[in-house]
């Protein structure tokens, strides 16, 4: 990094309370932003990085976790069966790593499996947002404006396909710290259609409590980890985290995810070893492909075009039911609601 850093260091503390905040808004994105950005910025070797994010999610995990199971929001047969192949597969990811070399050779490979991972996370959480729209739309043809409950104990766990997810996920966190919050997340929402997102969410944080444990304890005897590297992410990401999740309810995180996806795409593509001005053509082209072609997606799922837009019909609706008038009824027709059904019945005056 050039010099010796003392026990902790004040612009990595201050990257990591950014990243903290982005983790706090949306769920998501801690090892996928914080690896590239100690390696781009601070000159950190890729293996030191990618060690040290990995104990400092162990750190970070549980506190997410924690609040999702007071909640009731995790399905403990899911994260059984999830880490049957995500500990031993975080863990095999270090040994493949120490297999595969050391020095400039091992970087390299890094470099390259970064760069893989973080584009496979920015194309995760474009897949995530269209899954999130499939299910509106479906609860919409249902005649529910909200997502059903479901008691999680009856959903049946596909064991080994969620083992093969977990050995999956696991063997990219272990190599690259990044994938858990992403990749698997999105391969759950494809296994199990019928949890919430938010229960998946829970699910995912409890898992990777102990996936995480296994990655930290193989970069601890085999990897490259740093200290006073890991205490200055942890100095900044902790009160980011705490930050963000306060912020969260009043911040629209539906443009950090959306700017966050370009960042991963950008990043990855620079490890990938694109010139700076491909990687500025890549994120352009991506920026306005993706604002028009989401738009004419969410159009053709019976969304408008842009989400201020659904956001001001909302609110419109929510005024004219303030003020007695459903949205969409007919000038001079009012709805009486029945005591007892509490549906609404016209009445022509």
């Amino acid at each position: 990094m050039g010099t010796q850093m003392d026990w902790w260091d004040p612009a990595i503390a201050a990257a990591g309370l950014l990243v903290g905040i982005v983790v706090g808004l949306t769920g998501m994105g801690g090892g996928a932003l914080m690896t590239p950005i100690l390696v781009f910025f601070f000159g950190v070797s890729p293996l030191a990085a990618v060690s040290s994010d990995v104990v400092a999610s162990l750190f970070m995990k549980p506190i997410g976790g924690v609040v999702h199971l007071r909640r009731g929001t995790v399905h403990l047969g899911l994260v059984k069966w999830l880490c049957v192949g995500s500990v031993p597969g975080a863990f095999f990811g270090v040994l493949l790593l120490r297999f595969l070399g050391e020095g400039g050779d091992l970087q390299k490979i890094l470099l390259i499996a970064l760069g893989v991972v973080l584009v496979l996370a920015s194309l995760a959480m474009s897949v995530k947002a269209y899954l999130r729209l499939l299910a509106r739309e479906r609860r919409r043809a249902r005649g529910r404006t909200a997502a059903p409950e479901r008691a999680l104990k009856t959903v049946r766990v596909n064991r080994p396909a969620t083992v093969l997810v977990g050995a999956c996920g696991g063997l990219i966190v272990g190599m690259t710290s990044v994938g858990a919050g992403s990749l698997m997340i999105v391969s759950l929402l494809l296994l199990y259609p019928s949890i919430r997102a938010g229960q998946l969410v829970g699910t995912d944080l409890v898992q990777a409590v102990p996936l995480v444990a296994s990655a930290s304890l193989g970069h601890l005897l085999f990897g490259d980890f740093g200290l006073a590297l890991t205490a200055s992410v942890l100095v900044g990401a902790i009160p980011g985290v705490w930050l963000g999740a306060r912020v969260s309810s009043h911040s629209p995180g539906s443009l950090v995810r959306r700017a966050l996806i370009l960042i991963l795409l950008a990043s990855g593509a620079k490890l990938l070893g694109a010139s700076t001005g491909l990687v500025l053509v890549i994120v352009a082209g991506a920026l306005i492909g993706g604002i028009a072609g989401w738009a004419g997606v969410r159009v053709r799922h019976g969304e408008p075009a842009f989400a201020w837009q659904q956001r001001r019909r909302r609110r419109a609706a929510a005024g004219a039911l303030s003020a007695g008038q459903p949205s969409g009824a007919p000038p001079g027709v009012h709805v009486r609601t029945h005591p007892v059904t509490e549906r609404g019945r016209p009445d022509v005056q």
